[in-house]
């Protein structure tokens, strides 16, 4: 069997991160899947696109049919399932595609991976391996102390993250009944080059270079640990060649931030590398709004199986992660500004009317 692995959602923000470094490594053919919805964007992976280990496949993995399709073109060695509808406030505008993407498209996959790996020799389906891209906030709200791990109760708040719960367990089912070598983790929220603007950070960003308000949610109190996305890829990769199947992975930064203090950052970095033509500080821009329903006051996950068993580590420090992304999205103002007219223009989303 060719060492091919098939990304879904190729064309989002981790996952084209994931599909820049396997082609960028050149150990194996990547195909990547995606249904160009309103976050997928082919301009993520154009460095990969040349090269003759890239494919893409204008797929939703909702279609049954065209993911058993899938199966039998590439003949995958491994699948890394991304794709997914990802944004909390999205899912509280309109659930239903959250629960057809997240939840009927993880069953068509798996499915379709059964009858993949049915049919291969042995030696091949000793190899084969489906890695389940899950998150955090399956688990809900912590409380002041502690830190999820892979242990920790299903608490799910939101339509979004029932969705990935919904989801995990289907995948782990698929293992312990048919013996699927399923693999998961849970990240905690990523930040990095090409996220969608409709994410915590480059909204707020991009706000700011546009002279607007900087939303806080609520007192701006929440908890989140932060984790780069080059620093997910690299967990990512180890755990789909190293880990056990049937096994969860936490993957956390260590690097928790009140949200109003990523906010303050934020507005310090660009205070210096673009500063307002009025010369006060984007600090002033700051406005509390009303709190997003079922807002979980904080998450953070314990990595410390996955640095202990697989010897990962982050290796990007919160403040120069920030001050590289924020400087990133000065550089690509073209990339933005066409998603800013058009399929996101930075509007309040997931409030209750």
């Amino acid at each position: 069997m060719e060492d091919t692995i098939l990304v879904t959602g190729g064309a989002g923000f981790i996952g084209s991160a994931v599909v820049r470094h396997l082609v960028r490594d050149g150990a194996s053919r990547v195909v990547n899947v995606d249904a160009l919805t309103y976050a997928g964007d082919l301009a993520t992976v154009a460095e990969a696109a040349g090269s003759p280990l890239y494919a893409f496949e204008h797929v939703d993995i909702r279609d049954a049919r065209e993911v058993r399709r899938l199966f039998q073109t590439h003949r995958p060695r491994a699948v890394l399932h991304l794709a997914a509808e990802s944004h909390v406030d999205r899912s509280i505008d309109g659930p239903a595609r959250f629960i057809e993407t997240n939840v009927l498209g993880t069953f068509n996959l798996l499915e379709a991976a059964r009858e993949h790996v049915r049919a291969l020799a042995p030696a091949d389906r000793d190899r084969f391996r489906f890695l389940h891209v899950s998150t955090d906030e399956v688990y809900g709200s912590l409380g002041e102390t502690g830190l999820f791990n892979e242990h920790a109760r299903y608490a799910p708040s939101s339509p979004y993250a029932a969705s990935k719960a919904a989801a995990d367990h289907l995948a782990l089912a698929w293992h312990r009944t048919y013996g699927l070598p399923v693999l998961l983790t849970h990240s905690t929220n990523n930040y990095g080059p090409y996220q969608f603007p409709e994410k915590f950070i480059p909204h707020l960003t991009l706000c700011a270079l546009e002279g607007r308000p900087l939303p806080v949610y609520g007192d701006g109190g929440n908890v989140r640990d932060w984790l780069h996305v080059e620093d997910h890829v690299r967990a990512l990769l180890l755990v789909l060649e190293r880990g056990e199947p049937g096994e969860a992975y936490g993957i956390g930064g260590r690097a928790e931030r009140r949200n109003l203090d990523v906010v303050h950052a934020i507005c310090d970095v660009l205070d210096e590398l673009r500063p307002r033509a009025d010369g006060a500080s984007h600090r002033g821009r700051i406005a509390f709004v009303p709190d997003r329903p079922g807002h979980d006051r904080r998450y953070a996950m314990d990595p410390s199986r996955i640095e202990r068993e697989l010897g990962w580590k982050p290796e990007w420090s919160f403040e120069v992660g920030l001050r590289a992304t924020i400087a990133w999205y000065l550089e690509n103002e073209p990339w933005w500004r066409r998603i800013r007219s058009g399929a996101y223009r930075g509007e309040r989303l997931g409030v209750l009317r």
